[in-house]
């Protein structure tokens, strides 16, 4: 009894402890989507990276960079791998998505290359035409976030990705976006992942 009550307390002392998460700011819905949502994003592309130096702390400065993304479906597109690569920066992470059959619904991790795990807890949605929305918890240096990414399909062969972090449940703040522009897989990729040019590759921090 004693071992059951000292455990009990530890618990409700940890979730005491425990930062609460914002709420989802007014207007933000989790979408449903669509088992062939990605399928538009297979095989390669090239992008243009912009990334808030510092987020949540109003910032305007912003470092850009390059990236190629190399992407497989897998499941007949109910599950998809991107891997993408920053040439200048020394690293590169792993997008993976799966769609939930039973609610109709994409749920999308990111792995990253310091780490070599799951990080966080993924984001969620789908598409409504060619604008999809996903939602999700994470930790941005110890203070908990909201996080939103945004795809939008502009045409065949142009597509913009944002990710947005809300601190205080009622606004967004954007910290990284990217251009990205339909490449040539055989150029581009090598056994569905990215050429890399220069010096092997070495993991030196993770993307979120």
């Amino acid at each position: 009894m004693r071992i059951q009550l000292a455990l009990l307390l530890s618990v409700t002392a940890a979730c005491a402890a425990t930062p609460a998460r914002p709420p989802l700011p007014a207007g933000a819905v989790v979408r449903s989507g669509d088992v062939h949502d990605f399928e538009y994003f297979d095989g390669a592309w090239t992008t243009q990276q912009r990334r808030l130096k510092a987020r949540g702390v109003g910032s305007s400065d912003w470092d850009e960079f390059p990236a190629t993304l190399c992407t497989t479906l897998y499941l007949g597109g109910m599950v998809t791998v991107g891997e993408l690569y920053f040439p200048t920066q020394g690293w590169a992470g792993v997008t993976v998505r799966a769609f939930d059959l039973e609610h109709r619904r994409w749920s999308v991790h990111w792995v990253s290359g310091k780490v070599g795990r799951l990080g966080g807890a993924p984001v969620t949605g789908g598409f409504a035409g060619d604008r999809g929305e996903f939602y999700g918890d994470d930790d941005d240096g110890g203070r908990p976030v909201k996080v939103r990414t945004t795809w939008h399909k502009r045409d065949r062969d142009h597509a913009r990705w944002e990710q947005a972090f809300s601190y205080d449940g009622r606004t967004w703040e954007t910290n990284w976006t990217a251009e990205f522009v339909r490449a040539d897989p055989a150029a581009t990729c090598e056994a569905g992942r990215p050429k890399q040019q220069g010096a092997p590759l070495t993991p030196l921090t993770s993307g979120r």
